[in-house]
């Protein structure tokens, strides 16, 4: 019976190996797809933020050089005689 309880005991030990090495790979393949995830979420947000802030930044150049959006053939020379000839008086 002791021979009979070794190859129980082996066998058991085997089957947890098994299960451990499975329950392992589960969550590692979870894990990388949890991961892959936040990556693209991340990725996907950061163009985001980057495309309206440089669209902002486009529009605010666009304004400072008075053409409001529209390509304007004389708006700079609008910007440089206006201001300083009113407010010298």
């Amino acid at each position: 019976m002791d021979g009979h309880d070794a190859d129980s005991s082996k066998q058991s030990t085997g089957d947890m190996t098994a299960f451990v090495q499975n329950l392992l790979q589960q969550m590692q393949s979870r894990f990388q797809v949890m991961s892959e995830s936040i990556i693209t979420k991340n990725i996907l947000l950061i163009y985001s933020l980057v495309s309206f802030y440089l669209e902002q930044s486009i529009n605010d150049l666009r304004t400072e050089m008075g053409q409001d959006g529209a390509p304007s053939p004389s708006a700079p020379s609008k910007s440089g005689e206006d201001p300083k000839s009113g407010e010298d008086s």
